[in-house]
């Protein structure tokens, strides 16, 4: 189930989880100005709303995929097509000048952090989007319920480690200073990692 291919599409998932985004940057606005503690609480919310998208698209991809080759095609193209987005998103970032917005904090009670947090993802449909074409990427046509479980968990320790990694860095100062200096050559690098993916998922023979 671990092949060289699913590991460069772990790290792929990484990047993409870690791309600035209304999640990632919500963390980061959050752990800036309200904490650390309510930095962790607000990623823990997306971390929720993500694995209820993501277990609903294995359940739901389970069957589809078994019953019609051709959607798995169809989102693994979508998958192609966000990358691509998110390469040239990633590169107007890096060819804009100046200092650009880290996010804005999310405010209130520990449980309002938390379903602010769960409904970013839960109330965005690109999000189960985006797990259903990892999982036509990764997974082969003929995967089973508990194929597909499996990789959900290996995907979703990457995106806990990036929503709760965020939490945790940029409730430094030290670090907040070093991104803002970088973040131009960050974003550079996102660009190109996104836009080489996107290629190599475009051209790679599945099985």
């Amino acid at each position: 189930m671990i092949t060289p291919t699913f590991i460069a599409i772990w790290f792929a998932w990484l990047m993409a989880g870690g791309s600035p985004g209304p999640a990632t940057m919500g963390i980061a606005g959050t752990a800036m100005t309200e904490g650390r503690r309510a930095g962790l609480v607000f990623a823990l919310g997306i971390c929720a709303g993500s694995a209820a998208w993501g277990i609903a698209a294995a359940l739901g991809l389970s069957a589809i995929m078994l019953a019609n080759v051709w959607v798995f095609e169809v989102i693994r193209y979508f998958g192609v097509a966000y990358l691509g987005w998110l390469a040239l998103k990633a590169l107007r970032r890096a060819m804009t000048a100046g200092e650009v917005p880290l996010g804005k904090p999310v405010t209130g009670s520990l449980r309002t952090i938390f379903a602010k947090g769960a409904a970013i993802h839960l109330t965005n449909p690109k999000a189960i989007l985006s797990w259903g074409s990892i999982f036509a990427i990764v997974a082969p046509n003929d995967a089973s319920l508990w194929v597909l479980l499996g990789y959900f968990g290996l995907l979703y320790i990457g995106s806990l480690l990036i929503f709760i990694g965020y939490a945790f860095l940029f409730s430094s100062a030290r670090m907040v200073s070093a991104y803002r200096r970088a973040r131009r050559w960050f974003d550079f690098a996102f660009a190109g990692f996104f836009g080489v993916a996107s290629y190599k998922i475009l051209t790679v023979r599945l099985t």
